[in-house]
């Protein structure tokens, strides 16, 4: 009886994400019918008034008061509406991400994309070495990798899959068209970025996730766990490390940087220092975020306080 139950349990609970997909493809489908800037301005409006009347809008301005105390609450919640309406336009551009990214290095500035680090691009591209480009969930942080590609830059790229496991197939599918080697964050995920750099490769990571276990450091002034894998990356095969952001841009257009190598901070004894070295890169997206606060996703847990909040 108990078995049959679980089963029971186990079969709605992936209707529940099978449904959950359904709805989420059938509305980039309803958006494919409209030209790419009507729909991504629709997306945003869309989520602007949608995204406040859900419990997660609590965990945004939660989020909002700890990282901006000196802000009022109404400039708190401008900047957690604006992050909703930039979390519609990251789903609708996956629809037009084709459309969108229309880079060409032989005529720059003619297009939606304008990118600034251009001779580090070249530079890796032609110098082959092992290397970590490291970045946030900042704007549409998808375009990055895309971007090395259309330099010819490949890199191995870590992400996170989606929890629901229909829209993960999906995105895996999308992105596998467009980027590098993806790497499925799991157990395995540093071996396959350890043997991309040891071919003399380069990866790419996200360095904001929320991570239950980790470091101790600190965003926003407040402690976090943070990944040590890039800082033991890093040390392992003593490789430059560089950042890069997206930046939203009126008119749906973009700008994508790539900045020079960080220093990364060493021991006494000379060793690279792993826990440092995850609060430089704290530090860094911090100073991202706190230019263009509304481009960050801070319905994102990265404090680990939604089970205090008792939040879905």
């Amino acid at each position: 009886m108990k078995l049959f139950v679980t089963r029971i349990v186990l079969a709605l609970r992936h209707f529940q994400q099978w449904l959950v997909a359904q709805l989420a493809f059938g509305f980039l489908t309803v958006l494919k019918i409209l030209p790419a800037d009507p729909a991504i301005n629709f997306a945003d409006w869309l989520m602007r008034k949608v995204g406040p009347r859900t419990r997660r809008h609590g965990l945004m301005l939660t989020n909002l008061r700890n990282a901006f105390p000196e802000k009022s609450e109404a400039e708190r919640e401008e900047i957690a509406v604006a992050s909703w309406g930039h979390m519609g336009r990251l789903a609708a551009e996956y629809v037009f991400l084709d459309q969108l990214f229309d880079f060409d290095p032989e005529r720059q500035g003619e297009g939606r994309i304008e990118v600034s680090g251009i001779p580090l691009f070249l530079e890796l591209r032609d110098h082959p070495r092992p290397f970590i480009v490291f970045t946030a969930h900042t704007a549409n942080f998808e375009l990055l990798p895309v971007a090395g590609a259309a330099f010819g830059l490949y890199v191995s790229v870590l992400f996170r899959p989606p929890n629901n496991p229909y829209i993960a197939e999906k995105v895996f599918d999308f992105r596998k068209k467009r980027m590098g080697k993806l790497v499925p964050s799991h157990a395995g995920s540093s071996f396959a970025l350890a043997r991309q750099l040891e071919a003399g490769g380069g990866v790419g990571v996200l360095v904001d996730q929320k991570f239950k276990k980790g470091v101790t450091t600190s965003f926003f002034g407040r402690p976090v766990k943070t990944n040590p894998l890039l800082a033991k990356l890093a040390r392992q095969f003593d490789c430059d490390v560089y950042p890069a952001r997206c930046i939203r841009l009126p008119g749906n257009r973009f700008r994508l940087e790539i900045e020079p190598k960080v220093d990364l901070p060493r021991t006494a004894t000379g060793q690279l220092d792993v826990t440092a070295t995850a609060q430089l890169l704290n530090d860094k997206v911090e100073s991202w975020v706190r230019e263009y606060p509304e481009q960050w996703l801070w319905y994102h847990d990265r404090w680990n306080i939604k089970q205090s909040l008792d939040l879905g």
